[in-house]
């Protein structure tokens, strides 16, 4: 039988892998110590997740290794010398179960051909589906003509402590590809940044006036809030009355939703937008942005705050690119930058809002900066940088590309759907000549991270007779 056939032979105990790995609540917790002094960095969880997927690996003949208990890895060793080394990236974590279940999380379910279960598609599903490709092509007799290592992370969901450790301690794979995006392949990543615009405050002694003493919102920089909360306080009682009449004013006039209700000697202004993942803002309206555009109809005794929030309304507002501060980038592989404010807090000497920024693949950090940079040059607002992800674009005739494609559309025969570039960021981002290939296909619903996550079985073995094409093409 060929490797393909072969692989068929194997569905049933593909199903079975899965279904134990599912029955791993795999979220990450704090580090633990056991009493003969091993630590298990991501917690027990992940651990028992690695220790499972190891010991299965083990079982159908290949050598694993432990990094630690920080990750690890599967290899189908080749005999030639001094080969390349080929990985399939992918993580053992999950995110948090959450609530809206119809059955339990971390009991796989099977109905209506489709398996449920948290981490069935995001990541657990591709990883064994990439185990067994490799099986088969071993049982098949294949002679990979690079090692092929299947690398195992814990806390991908997290922060990637595990994947550096992993490439700081057994080594950077020459190429790649992770399991843990979207069929047929993603060739390019956007990159990422996530930076503060603050400026301090000088609060004063406003007895008379309005004060704005507090507002917060938001969670994350790359989630768009869905709600936005401010107190005022003034000594002029009649003035609350006013607010609260332009709140309602507001509403009428824009259909965004802004409430203001009196809160003891104080005034709090709430504002209502949608929830969205900030690389796709649009799917979204900012809370942020409409809580501000309200509060700059209002006069504050602060002229600092003024001007802070007149500069959000001019330069950002309503704006999802970049328009109007300095740096709507945009190339032909991955269009335009993505620009999204996620949290926003102030008080009386600070006022701050973190902005997620997924900038073209072919552009710079420092492209990005400098046009923020020229906008803010004349304000007293600061950048404060906290994190940055360079972008990742492999060309449509790079060969691992064509590779790639060439597997995908051997198994499914659809010429139609192409490569893609996206605002996210996957393993791929810390890793050299890697892409995310898979699992979900086109037109399949995106269950990720979701109550009730699933996967189709259909799609789960027809994703394995992919990679294990894949893997013929690249290492043979």
């Amino acid at each position: 039988m060929n490797y393909l056939e072969i692989l068929d032979t194997y569905k049933d105990d593909m199903l079975a892998a899965l279904k134990e790995s599912v029955a791993i609540n795999s979220v990450e917790t704090e580090a633990v110590r056991t009493t003969d002094g091993e630590v298990y960095p991501f917690g027990r969880g992940p651990q028992k997740a690695l220790e499972h997927m190891l010991e299965l690996g083990s079982n159908l003949g290949f050598d694993t290794l432990n990094d630690d208990n920080y990750g690890g890895h599967i290899e189908f060793k080749s005999e030639e010398a001094k080969a390349e080394n080929f990985a399939i990236v992918g993580h053992l974590d999950v995110v948090p179960e959450g609530t809206g279940w119809t059955s339990d999380p971390f009991t796989a379910r099977i109905a209506d051909g489709r398996i449920y279960g948290r981490g069935v598609s995001d990541d657990k599903g591709p990883l064994v589906a990439s185990l067994y490709a490799m099986k088969a092509l071993k049982e098949a007799g294949f002679k990979p003509k690079k090692n092929i290592r299947l690398v195992l992370g814990l806390d991908e969901e997290t922060n990637k402590v595990g994947m550096e450790h992993y490439i700081e301690n057994v080594g950077m794979p020459d190429l790649g590809f992770t399991p843990d995006g979207e069929f047929p392949l993603i060739h390019g990543e956007k990159g990422i940044l996530f930076f503060d615009l603050s400026q301090k405050l000088n609060p004063g002694r406003f007895k008379d006036g309005l004060r704005l003493t507090k507002l917060q919102a938001g969670t994350a920089p790359n989630a768009v809030p869905a709600s936005a909360r401010a107190v005022v306080a003034t000594t002029d009682s009649a003035m609350y009355e006013t607010i609260k009449e332009r709140a309602e004013q507001y509403s009428s006039e824009t259909g965004f939703e802004v409430k203001a209700r009196k809160q003891g000697s104080s005034m709090a202004i709430e504002a209502a937008g949608v929830a969205a993942h900030g690389a796709q803002p649009w799917l979204g309206v900012n809370a942020i942005s409409i809580l501000l555009d309200f509060l700059g109809r209002l006069q504050f005794a602060n002229e600092e705050v003024n001007e802070y929030i007149a500069f959000y309304n001019e330069y950002i507002g309503f704006n999802l690119h970049g328009e109007n501060m300095g740096c709507a980038l945009e190339d032909e592989p991955s269009g335009k930058l993505v620009w999204n404010v996620g949290m926003a807090s102030f008080n009386e000497e600070m006022a701050s809002v973190t902005v997620n920024i997924r900038y073209p693949v072919t552009c710079t950090e420092e492209q990005v900066y400098e046009g923020i940079e020229q906008t803010c040059e004349k304000t007293r607002i600061g950048i404060v940088k906290t994190m940055g992800e360079d972008p990742i674009y492999l060309s449509l005739e790079h060969p691992m590309v064509v590779k790639l494609m060439d597997a995908y559309v051997e198994e499914t025969g659809d010429t139609e759907n192409k490569p893609l570039v996206i605002g996210g960021g996957t393993y791929a981002k810390l890793l050299k000549n890697t892409l995310a290939y898979g699992g979900l296909f086109p037109g399949e619903p995106d269950t990720m991270h979701q109550a009730d996550e699933c996967m189709s079985i259909e799609s789960f073995y027809k994703m394995a007779r992919i990679y294990a094409r894949a893997i013929e093409n690249i290492c043979g």
